[in-house]
Order: C-alpha cells, then structure tokens, then sequence
C-alpha cells in the first residue's frame, strides 16, 4: 500500500511540474508575441505589412476552407453518371 500512494504522490507531482511547464512555456511565448508585434507597430510600413498579412490570412482561409469543407460527390450519383456514360457508349 506504501507504494500506491508514493506512486500516487508521483502521478499528483508530475502532474504538477507538467502544467507549471505549461504554464511557464505561454507567459514566455505570449512575452515573445508582445515584443514582436511593438517591432512590427515602430515600422514605417506597418499599414502595407498589415494589408499583406490580411491577404495571406484570407487565402490560408480559403485553402483551408478548400480542403475541409469541401463535400465530395454522393457515391450513388457517381454511380448513375458511369452508368449514364455506359448506356450513351453502347447506344451510340
């Protein structure tokens, strides 16, 4: 029973560690973020920087849009068209 509960006490440390990690790993990141977008305000170009990523965000929308929402073909109309096509080949 000793053991469960060190193994336990373990589990509740790691666990602990992992999410001050967590934790630690966003300030920093968001810390990162902050200062770089202050460098991106200082620009003289700032307005034509962010015209341009407005666009690169719009087209990764559009092609993540492309490749996720797109709804292929009913697998039975796929179906009648071949069969369509069929029936045209040996008729004409």
């Amino acid at each position: 029973m000793t053991r469960e509960v060190g193994r336990h006490e373990g589990l509740n440390e790691q666990a602990l560690l992992l999410a001050a990690g967590l934790a630690d790993l966003a300030v920093s990141t968001l810390g990162s973020a902050v200062g770089t977008v202050r460098g991106l305000l200082r620009r003289s170009d700032a307005t034509e920087l962010a015209t341009q990523a407005e666009q690169d965000l719009v087209a990764r929308g559009r092609l993540a849009l492309d490749r996720y929402a797109a709804v292929p073909p009913a697998h039975l109309e796929i179906l009648a068209r071949h069969a369509l096509a069929r029936r045209s080949a040996v008729d004409g």
